[in-house]
């Protein structure tokens, strides 16, 4: 997600207001939030989901509708999503899978 340089600190301070939220939403394992080392205005955050449905229920949710309106007020540019399979993994967390 890229930011307008100006809303990066209103972002951050709604992620902080909403993480536990967001990873106490049934189904969802793992939730970290990143930045790039080079431009300050890109995020990404990463979430393990138990599955797709878990992760369409989110995203069908009151609770995303609502966290995402406010989000997307502070965009430069169209977001991306990507959802992808583990093809191989050394943490404890995906082993299993």
């Amino acid at each position: 997600m890229t930011f307008e340089p100006s809303k990066t600190e209103a972002f951050q301070a709604m992620f902080q207001r909403n993480k536990e939220k967001i990873r106490g939403f049934k189904g969802c394992e793992h939730l970290e939030l990143y930045r790039d080392k080079n431009n300050k205005s890109i995020f990404f955050t990463y979430s393990y989901w138990k599955d797709e449905e878990a992760l369409e229920n989110y995203r069908v949710s009151s609770f995303f509708r609502e966290v995402w309106s406010e989000t997307k007020k502070l965009f430069s540019a169209k977001p991306e999503a990507w959802s992808v399979d583990t093809v191989w993994s050394s943490g404890s967390v995906l082993s299993a899978q």
